[in-house]
């Protein structure tokens, strides 16, 4: 798994005008298929009167899940175009939708092409891309006085504390960066000699079941 990706950091649109019709183009950041289908739902429902809505999105951190539609534009000319400008910029969990509303001229293959191209370039290049860490979630449980090598460990690695429970024993659930996580566990398991206990990915890695009660 990747340590990081690109995606878009906010919504941003553009209009375009080519021989009369007219391109709205709406780049928008996603992180799941069922977000991206509803907002092209809310596009067509907003732009009802428009001629045609093609689409194009990419998914996940490594950008496995794609999906483009020319909504009855011929075949090649709007959604693959699209997605070659997501493409571009190498942005994963990122939607674009260029609604169109026909202008009276027939644009030709060609045409529609860079129109649907230049619509999406436009949106693209005014939203702020970001690029974001690949955390995994790894629970943490110790005793008080093993507090301070264990934050120790925390201050080595790439983490953010996710969430936190202090009582007699602490609990923290942190992100680590994806490739840190084995050495992650490994120092704090050596830095406590042992004691506490160590969840990754839902599975108990190190850690003995009373230990975190001494």
């Amino acid at each position: 798994m990747p340590d990081t990706y690109r995606t878009i950091e906010s919504e941003a649109t553009a209009t375009l005008k080519v021989d009369g019709s007219r391109f709205l183009a709406e780049a928008v950041p996603v992180a799941y298929r069922e977000a991206a289908e509803e907002r092209i739902e809310a596009v067509r429902e907003r732009e009802h009167q428009a001629t045609h809505h093609c689409t194009a999105y990419r998914l996940g951190v490594e950008g496995d899940d794609f999906h483009y539609n020319d909504d009855g534009e011929p075949s090649g000319t709007a959604g693959r175009p699209i997605l070659r400008r997501i493409d571009a910029r190498d942005l994963t969990n990122t939607l674009v939708v260029v609604t169109r509303y026909f202008g009276g001229t027939e644009l030709g293959t060609g045409g529609l092409m860079r129109a649907y191209r230049d619509a999406a370039d436009a949106a693209l290049d005014r939203a702020p891309i970001a690029e974001r860490v690949v955390r995994v979630p790894v629970h943490l449980r110790f005793a008080y006085d093993d507090t301070a090598p264990a934050r120790q460990v925390l201050r080595q690695f790439d983490t953010a504390v996710q969430d936190s429970t202090y009582t007699d024993v602490t609990e923290l659930t942190v992100g680590v960066r994806a490739s840190e996580v084995k050495a992650f566990v490994e120092a704090f398991t050596n830095a406590l000699s042992g004691q506490g206990r160590v969840l990754a990915g839902g599975e108990e890695e190190h850690g003995r079941p009373g230990d975190q009660d001494r």
